[in-house]
Formats: C-alpha cells, sequence, structure tokens
C-alpha cells in the first residue's frame, strides 16, 4: 500500500490499486465517531458516446444514461430497495451523478460494516427489467421538471452553452423528456458492463480505521469481473474560442440573476496550481472585505457576497463567478474590468493564499469533505493532498501570469436570468 504523509496538516492518506484496476484510497481520521464511504465511477452525462471495449463497437447513448442508470441501480431482484435499507440501518445514505462521475455513498457511526455488505452489494448486482426501467421513466421526468424551474441551474446551464459550442458538459445531467424516453434496459446494461468495471471506479473510506484490515474488507467483498479493454469515450474537438457573449432568460426571481464564465484553454495543464492561483486572484480582487466589493455593496449594486469556482476535467476548464443584481450591466462590467485590470497587491496575494489554506485544512475536519474531495480529485488523476505544497510553492509572480493567461476580454461569457 502507498503511504503519503504531509507533515504540515498531521495527516495521512493510503493508496492501492488492486489486481482489477480499481483504486482505494484511506482517509484514517483517529479522533472522530464517524465514518464515511464514497464509491464512485468515471461514467457521467458527458459520456454518451464510446467504443464497447468487448465489442470495440461504437455506442451512441441517449442524453441522462448516467443519472437514470443511478437512480435503478438501487432496486434488487429481491425487491428490495437498498436506499431504504441503508437508511433504515440509522445510516446516511445516499448517491449523486455529474458530468464526469457517479457515486454511491454513505456516512454513519454505527453500522458501517452493515451498510458496507449492503453498498457492496447493490452496485454491484444492477437488476434492471423493462417494468422497472418503465416505472422510473415518470420519476425522473418529474425530476427534470424540476430542474428546469429551478434558476440557478437554469443560470449555470446557459452559462456552459455560452462557453462551450458542442462539448458534453452543455447537456442536462438528467437529460430531457425525449432523451429519457429512448433508454431501455439494454441501454442501462451495456452502460454498466462498460464503465461499472472496478478498472474504471475508484474508492475512497474516512474515518477510525486501520488502513490494512479495511482494504482486506472491502476486497472480500469484491466480485470477482473478466477484464476488459481501455474504454475510448469519443468527445467533440476542443472549441478554440468561447460560443455565445450572453445567454438571457427570465423567470420568476426577486431579484436577476448573473454568471460570469470564463474559459480557460489550457485544459489538463497545472491544474492544481491554477485552482490556487484563481481563489487567491478573485479573493484580492472581489471577496467580501475587499474595498471593490465594499464600493459594490454600499452603492446597492450587490447585496450578499459572491460565489465563485473553478471547474475542471481533461475535456473542459472554466471559471464561475455568480451573484444577484438589480443592475446586471454595470456589475458584469466592473467585474471584468477588475478582473483584467485591478491591482493585486503582494499583501493582498498572501492573505489570499492563507484563506485557500484554512479552507483546505478546515476540509480535513469532516469526514464527508475528506471522502467527496478526494474522489472527485481521483476521478482527474489528482491526489487532493498535493494541494498542500502547491499552496506553499506559489508565487506572486506566477499568479500574476495565470491571471493574465485566463481573464481576458475574448474568454468572458455573461449568463442572466431576469425577473419576470
Amino acid at each position: 500500500m502507498n503511504t503519503i504523509e504531509n507533515k504540515m496538516i498531521d495527516e495521512k492518506v493510503y493508496t492501492e490499486v488492486l489486481e482489477n484496476g480499481m483504486k482505494i484510497i484511506i482517509v484514517p481520521k483517529r479522533q472522530t465517531n464517524k465514518k464515511y464511504i464514497i464509491w464512485g465511477t468515471r461514467f457521467g452525462s458527458m459520456d454518451n458516446h464510446f467504443i464497447d471495449p468487448k465489442t470495440n463497437e461504437e455506442v451512441q447513448v441517449p442524453d441522462g444514461v448516467a443519472h437514470y442508470l443511478e437512480h435503478k441501480m438501487f432496486e434488487q431482484e429481491n425487491g428490495v430497495d437498498s436506499l431504504y435499507k441503508l437508511m433504515a440501518l440509522g445510516l446516511d445514505a445516499n448517491a449523486y451523478t455529474t458530468n464526469n462521475h457517479t457515486a454511491y455513498l454513505f456516512g454513519c457511526t454505527e453500522n458501517f460494516y452493515e451498510g458496507l455488505d449492503e453498498l457492496m452489494d447493490y452496485v454491484q448486482h444492477p437488476y434492471f427489467t423493462d417494468e422497472n426501467v418503465e416505472k422510473e421513466r415518470g420519476i425522473i421526468e418529474q425530476e427534470i421538471q424540476r430542474y428546469q424551474d429551478e434558476p440557478s441551474w437554469t443560470l449555470y446551464l446557459n452559462c456552459m452553452k455560452a462557453l462551450y459550442e458542442k462539448n458534453g458538459i452543455r447537456i442536462d445531467t438528467a437529460g430531457t423528456k425525449e432523451s429519457i424516453s429512448k433508454i431501455t434496459k439494454e441501454t442501462l446494461y451495456s452502460c454498466y458492463n462498460t464503465f461499472y468495471h472496478p478498472s474504471n471506479m475508484v474508492m475512497v473510506v474516512c474515518g477510525d480505521f486501520e488502513p490494512e484490515q479495511i482494504l482486506e474488507d472491502i476486497k472480500k467483498r469484491l466480485i470477482p469481473r473478466e477484464k476488459i479493454g481501455e474504454i475510448k469515450r469519443i468527445y467533440p474537438e476542443k472549441e478554440e474560442k468561447v460560443y455565445k457573449k450572453k445567454i438571457e432568460t427570465s423567470m420568476s426571481v426577486n431579484m436577476p440573476l448573473f454568471m460570469v464564465g470564463y474559459r480557460d484553454f489550457e485544459i489538463g495543464k497545472n491544474t492544481i496550481e491554477k485552482n490556487i492561483a484563481i481563489h487567491i486572484i478573485i479573493n484580492s480582487l472581489l471577496g467580501k472585505s475587499t474595498e471593490n466589493f465594499q464600493k459594490m455593496y454600499e452603492e446597492g449594486l450587490l447585496m450578499k457576497e459572491l460565489e465563485y469556482g473553478y471547474e475542471f476535467s481533461s475535456e473542459y476548464s472554466h471559471i464561475l463567478i455568480s451573484g444577484e443584481t438589480n443592475n446586471i450591466n454595470e456589475v458584469y462590467s466592473r467585474i471584468i474590468d477588475l478582473l483584467q485590470n485591478g491591482e493585486i497587491k503582494r499583501e493582498d496575494f498572501e492573505r489570499g493564499k492563507k484563506k485557500f489554506y484554512g479552507q483546505c485544512v478546515s476540509m480535513f475536519n469532516s469526514v464527508e469533505e475528506i471522502g467527496r474531495m478526494f474522489l472527485q480529485d481521483a476521478i482527474e488523476n489528482i491526489n487532493s493532498i498535493d494541494y498542500f505544497d502547491s499552496i506553499n510553492n506559489i508565487t506572486y509572480e506566477k499568479t500574476l501570469e495565470i491571471r493574465d493567461s485566463i481573464f481576458k476580454e475574448e474568454n468572458n461569457v455573461l449568463s442572466v436570468v431576469n425577473s419576470k
């Protein structure tokens, strides 16, 4: 087992890649009675076009299959719903689908091994019939409708549609009512057999565990699977410019919502370093304690702190900044001017660096935060603990260099949800 230690935060991480290709990450936390496990597979809403590793034939599936499959995994052949069974054990169980992975999880203080038995049973035993697939369709249609009526989701999806012309991140995770009408049990089995192979999966366990023991407990619950070849996903070609500068719609909101998006065209390069730098830049120029934010607040342009983040994978990379205001044009103009031209002093850089470090340290106080963070990073072949060395090593000059490469006029878009 590989051990990674960071003495700055007094944490150890144990990793193992099993013979079947599955990666296991164990983060022991001795001073907590909470336990958390999350099991993810690299299969998300973007993965709708691929080469079947067994037949070597090209396969294209309807939008929303990964999410549909997540819903159906809980139903077992004996009629048991595994989600309800986990909850009956007193476990906080759930699952979710994103654009690049699907995950199944639970947290608890008791009954961990009973939960582990159930989790590793239902994820390895899919049961799809014409009847149960059809039964789920109406439930997912209602979920799609709820998301379409949600202003913040519309704001985000429209921002993706402005940033990218063909990239799969434009796809609504749940698909559309039309696309899910084409999903059959054969579709689900095809995707399960391809993407739910151990070689495409990552499991993270966090809590008061002995690493060697929990590793053996997991291994003996794994069902042998025959090896498959490389999963070859087929994605649209990388795009060299943003698609639309602005997308605007109207919904029932008290105050107009906005989201500024910036494309990072150097996809997959120095992502940890860029993530740190971007947080420092935005916090230094637009953070709640800055003069820039205080001025917009006093003028009534912003009522609360802006939300921001950096999203990246091997297929996309962008920065998002969102908020609400009654004067979209003025706020948008000020934000892009500050990001592109505003002064970042060395003391601002040092303050932003310390804040980001503090946020990373605080995440290690929660087994849930640790589990999700390590899984999401592992999906992109990143070890979360590497952030601490990168924070130490990033320089003021490098931060400014990253700013100049990303925050350009031609790289930004605006998504707006106006009040009806």
